[in-house]
Protein backbone atom coordinates (compact mmCIF):
# COMPACT_ATOMS: atom_id res chain seq x y z
CA UNK A 1 0.00 0.00 0.00
CA UNK A 2 1.47 3.34 -1.01
CA UNK A 3 1.06 6.39 1.18
CA UNK A 4 -1.32 8.98 -0.24
CA UNK A 5 -0.22 12.51 -0.97
CA UNK A 6 -1.54 15.46 1.06
CA UNK A 7 -4.73 16.94 -0.30
CA UNK A 8 -5.05 20.59 -1.23
CA UNK A 9 -7.33 23.03 0.56
CA UNK A 10 -9.22 23.37 -2.75
CA UNK A 11 -10.30 19.72 -2.48
CA UNK A 12 -12.73 20.49 0.39
CA UNK A 13 -16.13 22.20 0.41
CA UNK A 14 -16.62 23.30 4.05
CA UNK A 15 -14.15 24.53 6.68
CA UNK A 16 -14.23 24.88 10.43
CA UNK A 17 -11.52 26.63 12.46
CA UNK A 18 -10.46 24.59 15.50
CA UNK A 19 -8.19 25.96 18.19
CA UNK A 20 -5.75 23.41 19.56
CA UNK A 21 -5.54 23.08 23.32
CA UNK A 22 -2.53 22.56 25.58
CA UNK A 23 -3.88 19.12 26.51
CA UNK A 24 -3.96 18.09 22.81
CA UNK A 25 -0.16 17.84 22.77
CA UNK A 26 1.54 14.63 23.82
CA UNK A 27 4.97 14.10 25.38
CA UNK A 28 6.55 14.34 21.91
CA UNK A 29 5.45 17.97 21.55
CA UNK A 30 2.73 17.59 18.93
CA UNK A 31 -0.99 16.88 18.81
CA UNK A 32 -1.57 13.24 19.77
CA UNK A 33 -2.95 11.01 17.03
CA UNK A 34 -6.22 10.27 18.87
CA UNK A 35 -7.04 13.99 18.96
CA UNK A 36 -7.11 14.12 15.16
CA UNK A 37 -10.19 11.87 15.22
CA UNK A 38 -11.84 14.28 17.65
CA UNK A 39 -11.23 17.06 15.11
CA UNK A 40 -12.81 14.86 12.39
CA UNK A 41 -15.85 14.27 14.59
CA UNK A 42 -16.08 17.98 15.38
CA UNK A 43 -16.18 19.21 11.77
CA UNK A 44 -18.67 16.54 10.65
CA UNK A 45 -21.09 17.09 13.51
CA UNK A 46 -20.75 20.89 13.43
CA UNK A 47 -21.78 20.85 9.78
CA UNK A 48 -24.74 18.53 10.39
CA UNK A 49 -26.00 20.48 13.40
CA UNK A 50 -25.72 23.86 11.65
CA UNK A 51 -27.48 22.39 8.60
CA UNK A 52 -30.33 21.34 10.90
CA UNK A 53 -30.10 17.63 10.10
CA UNK A 54 -28.62 16.30 13.35
CA UNK A 55 -30.66 16.41 16.53
CA UNK A 56 -28.34 14.75 19.04
CA UNK A 57 -31.03 14.49 21.70
CA UNK A 58 -34.20 13.45 19.87
CA UNK A 59 -33.46 12.68 16.23
CA UNK A 60 -34.97 9.42 15.00
CA UNK A 61 -31.89 8.61 12.93
CA UNK A 62 -28.29 8.74 14.20
CA UNK A 63 -24.95 8.12 12.52
CA UNK A 64 -22.63 5.50 13.99
CA UNK A 65 -18.96 5.35 12.98
CA UNK A 66 -18.15 1.98 11.39
CA UNK A 67 -14.80 2.86 9.80
CA UNK A 68 -12.08 5.44 10.34
CA UNK A 69 -8.68 6.10 8.81
CA UNK A 70 -6.10 8.86 9.01
CA UNK A 71 -2.79 9.65 7.29
CA UNK A 72 -0.37 12.07 8.92
CA UNK A 73 1.95 14.27 6.85
CA UNK A 74 3.21 17.05 9.11
CA UNK A 75 2.76 17.74 12.81
CA UNK A 76 0.24 20.05 14.40
CA UNK A 77 0.95 21.41 17.89
CA UNK A 78 -0.51 23.77 20.46
CA UNK A 79 -1.00 26.72 19.94
CA UNK A 80 -1.65 26.07 16.22
CA UNK A 81 -5.04 26.86 14.77
CA UNK A 82 -6.38 24.07 12.62
CA UNK A 83 -8.71 24.50 9.68
CA UNK A 84 -10.70 21.30 9.19
CA UNK A 85 -11.91 20.78 5.63
CA UNK A 86 -14.90 18.54 4.95
CA UNK A 87 -16.18 16.81 1.85
CA UNK A 88 -18.38 13.80 1.09
CA UNK A 89 -16.99 11.09 -1.16
CA UNK A 90 -19.93 8.69 -1.15
CA UNK A 91 -23.57 8.64 -0.14
CA UNK A 92 -25.19 5.22 0.08
CA UNK A 93 -28.67 4.03 1.04
CA UNK A 94 -27.84 4.22 4.77
CA UNK A 95 -24.22 5.33 4.89
CA UNK A 96 -21.98 8.31 4.18
CA UNK A 97 -18.23 8.51 3.70
CA UNK A 98 -17.06 11.84 5.13
CA UNK A 99 -13.53 12.91 4.26
CA UNK A 100 -11.61 15.41 6.32
CA UNK A 101 -8.40 17.33 5.74
CA UNK A 102 -6.70 19.07 8.66
CA UNK A 103 -4.70 22.14 7.67
CA UNK A 104 -2.42 24.27 9.80
CA UNK A 105 -3.93 27.75 9.56
CA UNK A 106 -3.07 29.23 6.16
CA UNK A 107 -1.41 26.09 4.80
CA UNK A 108 -2.32 24.95 1.29
CA UNK A 109 -1.64 21.24 1.97
CA UNK A 110 -3.18 18.97 4.58
CA UNK A 111 -1.15 18.13 7.68
CA UNK A 112 -3.40 15.07 8.01
CA UNK A 113 -6.36 13.63 6.15
CA UNK A 114 -8.70 10.74 6.53
CA UNK A 115 -12.27 9.61 6.63
CA UNK A 116 -15.21 8.48 8.73
CA UNK A 117 -17.91 6.17 7.42
CA UNK A 118 -21.17 6.65 9.26
CA UNK A 119 -23.98 4.13 9.00
CA UNK A 120 -27.25 5.79 9.85
CA UNK A 121 -29.48 3.77 12.13
CA UNK A 122 -32.81 4.05 13.89
CA UNK A 123 -32.08 5.52 17.34
CA UNK A 124 -34.27 2.97 19.16
CA UNK A 125 -33.52 -0.26 17.29
CA UNK A 126 -29.97 0.51 16.11
CA UNK A 127 -30.88 -1.09 12.78
CA UNK A 128 -29.75 0.59 9.53
CA UNK A 129 -32.17 3.23 8.29
CA UNK A 130 -32.49 4.99 4.97
CA UNK A 131 -30.85 8.40 4.94
CA UNK A 132 -33.52 11.04 5.52
CA UNK A 133 -34.08 13.31 2.52
CA UNK A 134 -33.13 16.48 4.46
CA UNK A 135 -29.76 14.87 5.27
CA UNK A 136 -29.17 13.97 1.61
CA UNK A 137 -30.00 17.55 0.63
CA UNK A 138 -27.65 18.99 3.27
CA UNK A 139 -24.81 16.72 2.10
CA UNK A 140 -25.22 17.47 -1.62
CA UNK A 141 -23.01 20.62 -1.58
CA UNK A 142 -20.18 18.61 0.02
CA UNK A 143 -20.08 15.81 -2.57
CA UNK A 144 -16.92 15.69 -4.68
CA UNK A 145 -16.32 13.66 -7.80
CA UNK A 146 -13.72 10.98 -7.24
CA UNK A 147 -11.20 9.91 -9.83
CA UNK A 148 -10.66 6.39 -8.50
CA UNK A 149 -8.01 7.47 -6.01
CA UNK A 150 -9.63 5.76 -2.99
CA UNK A 151 -6.49 5.86 -0.87
CA UNK A 152 -6.00 9.57 -1.23
CA UNK A 153 -8.21 10.47 1.74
Amino acid sequence: MSKPTPASRDDYRHFLAITTRWMDNDVYGHVNNVVYYSYFDTVVNEYLIRAGVLDVEQGETIGLVVETQCNYFSPLAFPDRVEAGLRVARIGASSVRYEVGLFKEGSAQAAAQGHFVHVYVDRATRRPAALPEPLREALAPLVVARGGDEERA
